[in-house]
């Protein structure tokens, strides 16, 4: 086990699960966004090291708070759409199977296309809450959550041009945008689900293009972790009380292109490697945060899949599995991870096909860590498999999406 503070450059190949990712090159551990002594301010043009503070959101007034949400699994996804963004509704049978249950659109836009990160659509920790980028019209949609149904209670500047991920720990909320500018903005978010800005924590990233992947919370919601696709680092920043972010430290990753991540219920950061889509190259690391900067020490460093583009991760809440989609390889891998935060390949990395073409980019487990669910970008499917005990997958039946989506989570 070792920390990570430093690392040479490397050459960034082209990742067939990032859909537009920058050929940056790694510069290794260095401040990000600034002077960490320097005092947050909210100024009207941005600062150097300090991205532009989002202007004053329009709101969507929230109805009263209706009946607690009911006991039905739901799996959710976004269209994504240049002409108006949509979440798809799910309702998830007690043996894994997808039922269409609505659609609701959030009022902002899309792109149109493949967004390359992880986290497009997140839910709040209790469930309550949906929270949704949309990255076309640079906003972020929150939506209550009854079962499978849906209630939108605002929509707000994502902070910065092209939101791509979105994280949530208690009433924090923070986006990773990918725009001219790759910064992050935090938002807070009442009891209703209504988002506002908070001011002063908007942070750049390591530059201005480095192809941002994901941006989490750690378990403690003390900090909070983005990877750059473009340069080959991990950023982390330290969430301070009122909850703005330092200007963090942007670290080497182990190995090349780290895209998705998630972390375990003890804390071990587990993150997927594409080594820019290479065959049979791609991987998983896992690392702890330590220290009050945030370091990374590193627990397992690439550990191989013998599969191709790694790029979404999903976790287990029992900390014992992980699991990771193989975009170009068109299956899914499953790790044990053990005691210690290290991790093992299980099997030969071919835990599940999801269909020749098929490119599967978003996966996520429901409340129960029973039913894996991955969203299907080559063939607008989503594939469902039954999770063991001992990480191994059985497939079932595949759900056809009526359009293309990016992102997904469960319930």
């Amino acid at each position: 086990m070792h920390v990570r503070f430093f690392a040479a450059p490397i050459a960034l190949l082209a990742v067939a699960c990032s859909l537009g990712s920058s050929d940056d090159l790694g510069q290794g551990s260095q401040a990000v966004g600034g002077d960490e002594s320097a005092t947050p301010q909210a100024p009207s043009a941005a600062q150097p090291g300090e991205a532009q503070q989002p202007q004053q959101p329009q709101t969507v007034a929230p109805a009263a708070p209706g009946a607690p949400a009911a006991d039905v699994g739901a799996v959710f996804t976004e269209t994504n759409a240049a002409d108006g963004n949509v979440v798809l509704s799910f309702k998830r049978g007690a043996d894994g199977a997808l039922t269409a249950a609505g659609s609701y659109p959030t009022g902002g836009k899309g792109t149109g296309k493949g967004l390359g990160s992880q986290g497009a659509v997140t839910l709040t920790e209790d469930g309550k809450f949906l929270l949704v980028v949309d990255a076309g019209s640079d906003e972020i949609s929150s939506f209550a959550v009854n079962g499978t149904d849906l209630e939108l209670r605002s929509r707000v500047s994502s902070g910065g041009t092209t939101p791509v991920s979105v994280t949530a720990h208690g009433d924090l909320v923070y986006v990773v945008n990918a725009g001219d500018i790759n910064c992050i903005s935090g938002l807070r978010m009442d009891k209703d689900g209504v988002l506002t800005p908070i001011a002063a924590s908007t942070r750049s990233l390591s530059a201005a293009a480095v192809g941002p992947a994901e941006i989490a919370f750690s378990p403690k919601g003390d900090s909070l972790v983005v990877t750059e696709k473009g340069t080959n680092v991990i950023d982390t920043f330290v969430v301070r009380a009122d909850g703005t972010p330092s200007y963090g430290k942007a670290l080497p990753s182990e190995g090349m292109t780290p895209f998705g991540f998630a972390f375990d219920a003890k804390g071990s950061l587990i993150v997927s490697e594409a080594f820019g889509g290479a065959a049979n190259a791609s991987a998983l690391s896992s690392y702890l945060l330590v220290g009050a900067e945030r370091d990374l020490v590193t627990l397992s460093a690439s550990v191989k899949d013998n599969q191709s583009a790694a790029c979404w991760v999903a976790v287990t809440r029992n900390a014992k599995l992980a699991f990771t989609s193989n975009t170009a390889s068109a299956n899914i891998s499953s790790y044990m991870v053990k005691p210690d935060g290290t991790l093992a390949l299980i099997g030969d990395g071919n835990a599940g096909a999801t269909g020749d073409g098929s490119k599967p980019i978003d996966i996520a487990l429901d409340r129960a860590d029973k039913h894996l669910y991955s969203l299907n970008a080559g063939n607008m499917t989503i594939s469902a498999f039954d999770v063991k005990a001992d990480g191994s997958l059985v497939k079932l039946p595949t759900f056809t999406l009526p359009e293309a989506a990016v992102g997904l989570a469960a319930r």
